[in-house]
């Protein structure tokens, strides 16, 4: 297992910015007090690359600081060379961990998660989508057959159902608050809505029940997992109520039922917004806890295994 960290790419806001930037070089510190060994610096995902979930016409606004006052209010950060260095290297972070997950059954991105990105736009602080990008390249490449997308952010994931409809390799699925961003839904293969102030009990009731039957209907050998530490009680965007003892007990029942379906598994962080931003941090370094404590270093393989265009070796559980 390998874990992809981006917190060395720095992304400059103004004073009071409301993306909590800092979250990520905390994270970073804390996985490495017990995974040191499996971190590395994520790649920049290729300009080729990113086309596979967006289009020219967009890419290139993006590469050449072209984008409108009106296109950076909806993505919620300012153009600047930095947003575009630190976008590709948190898709990069995504496309290596999918391959780490074939190749030794799970990888993580400590970011990623940029669901909101569409095809031609950018939404909700994401600019490129890793998630979209990262499963059409390990499909068209052959090292899968179908994907799961199992979001558990607690906003919609519009962007990749927009980005992936139509695509039968790729099966959606959201579940998030009803009363949240994006207040425009782009369905996806399967959504539900959650109403405002739903806990631990019924969330979790509503994911085991759902969890079978996402297996089933999407028959995955690869999941991305959308790990979104925003359903939390204390998250000032999130209208949930989940602890952070439900959302471990999530993470579990994800990385469980990756497990025991033989399923490779990648994971990004989604979005976290708590005050203080230490609760954010408490809750995506236990996701990653669990993610190393289920899978940790399940066999050898050569460090370029992460970036390799050969397909890796298949993992299988043990």
């Amino acid at each position: 297992m390998r874990i992809f960290r981006t917190d060395q790419f720095p992304l400059p806001l103004p004073p009071g910015h409301r993306f909590p930037a800092r979250k990520y070089a905390l994270l970073a510190q804390a996985v490495a007090g017990f995974a040191a060994e499996a971190m590395d610096a994520a790649p920049a995902a290729s300009r080729y690359e990113l086309a596979l979930a967006h289009d020219d016409a967009y890419l290139d606004k993006v590469f050449k600081g072209t984008l409108s006052n009106a296109e950076q209010r909806e993505i919620g950060l300012p153009w600047s060379p930095q947003l575009l260095e630190r976008s590709r290297r948190s898709v990069g972070a995504t496309i290596a961990a999918a391959r780490w997950a074939l190749a030794q059954g799970c990888g993580v991105n400590l970011a990623g998660g940029t669901h909101h990105a569409g095809r031609a736009m950018g939404s909700g602080f994401c600019v490129f989508n890793d998630i979209a990008v990262a499963a059409r390249l390990m499909l068209d490449e052959g090292l899968a057959r179908r994907a799961l997308v199992l979001d558990l952010d607690v906003h919609q994931g519009d962007g990749t159902a927009a980005i992936t409809r139509g695509d039968a390799r790729i099966f959606t699925f959201s579940m998030h608050g009803a009363g949240n961003f994006p207040f425009r839904r782009e369905p996806g293969s399967l959504d539900i809505e959650l109403a405002d102030g739903t806990g631990d009990a019924a969330y979790l009731a509503i994911l085991a029940q759902q969890l079978p039957r996402l297996f089933a209907a999407a028959a995955p050998d690869l999941v991305f997992y959308l790990a979104g530490a925003d359903p939390y009680a204390g998250d000032r965007l999130g209208k949930l109520a989940l602890s952070r003892d439900g959302l471990a007990q999530r993470d579990r029942m994800v990385l469980d039922a990756c497990r025991q379906a033989g399923t490779a598994v990648a994971v990004a962080m989604g979005g976290g917004y708590a005050v203080p931003i230490e609760d954010t941090v408490a809750i995506q370094t236990e996701t990653v806890r669990l993610a190393w404590q289920t899978f940790g270093v399940t066999g050898q393989i050569s460090h370029s295994a992460a970036t390799d265009t050969h397909p890796p070796r298949q993992w299988s559980p043990t």
